[in-house]
């Protein structure tokens, strides 16, 4: 267990060790992967929507607080907006308040009413989202904290079209409230720079995917560990509307690209390529590496074997520290 290295606003926001938050993986975070985090001194977040079956989500809040040993865990409560996607939205904050969570990272459009609701019952919200005008507008609203993500970050930027290194210390010059920085992060030198560009934390996703506590097949993790800087794509770019998309390059991505160079652009032209569940069925479960969108980013590349969670965050808050013993040496006398 490594020590402390840094004390933030974030850090003493949540009550954590290490100024690191873990992305709410679709599918993948679950009660063990959350809980590995926590334990090894970081934050992470459970994703209601990784459990569509009824009670499932409630049982998975039970089994994070039993393997958290009381430390504080986090859930991601995402608006969507897409009509009729939000319609548990309510019962998944209910039951993760019941369970005694006040951590929270809010996704999505317009989270105001959600932020307000999450600060009455005692609750803290960090929002997440690629834009700096959204920063703001979250800020208004009352959010805790904010992070924004770069274009490289895995799974749905959105609308970002800078780097993580850009978006850092424009955003650090124009909030007041704590900035996490997400986005092709996956080195402790990677920490140390979004640091000193202004975050007060980083939130990390494709780097933490061969952890030995993610759940998904042994095929897939030996895939993103044999990742490099090529591995990752980003799919439905610009103003597409299907909103941009970092997946791991396989033939589905690859597929996807074909057709969007084609002129295709409906859901329906796509819909047998990225149905929701293809990625947790055919390859989390099945290990068929080749079927479905996977979220990833580039940061997969420093993942080079599958290793406990706490080992990772080690090794990241050891290079970290080294990194900022070599810029020390490099003061001119």
């Amino acid at each position: 267990m490594h020590p402390p290295v840094f004390r933030t606003r974030i850090t003493e926001l949540f009550g954590i060790r290490h100024p690191i938050l873990a992305g709410g993986l679709m599918w993948l975070s679950d009660a063990r992967y959350v809980a590995s985090v926590v334990r090894a001194g970081g934050m992470a977040f459970l994703t209601p929507r990784s459990f569509p079956e009824p009670g499932a989500f409630e049982r998975e809040l039970e089994l994070c607080r039993e393997l958290t040993g009381g430390l504080p865990f986090g859930v991601n409560l995402n608006v969507s907006r897409v009509e009729g996607h939000n319609l548990r939205l309510d019962g998944w904050l209910e039951a993760s308040l019941r369970a005694g969570v006040r951590h929270f990272e809010t996704v999505g459009r317009a989270p105001g009413d959600l932020i307000h609701r999450i600060h009455a019952a005692g609750g803290i919200a960090i929002h997440k989202c690629p834009l700096l005008r959204h920063a703001h507008n979250a800020e208004r609203a009352g959010a805790d904290a904010i992070c924004i993500i770069g274009i490289e970050a895995g799974g749905h930027p959105g609308a970002a079209v800078l780097g993580s290194m850009v978006v850092a210390p424009m955003a650090a010059r124009e909030l007041s409230v704590p900035l996490v920085i997400g986005g092709g992060i996956g080195t402790g030198e990677g920490i140390l720079a979004a640091l000193a560009a202004g975050a007060e934390g980083v939130l990390l996703g494709s780097r933490l995917l061969a952890a030995e506590e993610v759940w998904a097949h042994d095929n897939y993790k030996r895939r993103i560990v044999d990742a490099d800087q090529d591995s990752s794509v980003l799919t439905f770019a610009g103003a597409h509307p299907m909103g941009s998309w970092r997946v791991l390059a396989n033939e589905t991505s690859r597929e996807v690209l074909r057709r969007e160079a084609g002129g295709a652009t409906a859901y329906e032209d796509f819909s047998d390529l990225v149905g929701g569940t293809l990625s947790r069925d055919h390859v989390y479960r099945n290990g068929e590496v080749e079927r479905g969108m996977l979220s990833c980013g580039p940061a997969a590349a420093f993942a080079r074997a599958v290793q406990p969670m706490e080992e990772i965050i080690d090794a990241l808050m050891r290079e970290a520290s080294a990194a900022r013993l070599r810029l020390g040496e490099l003061a001119a006398q």
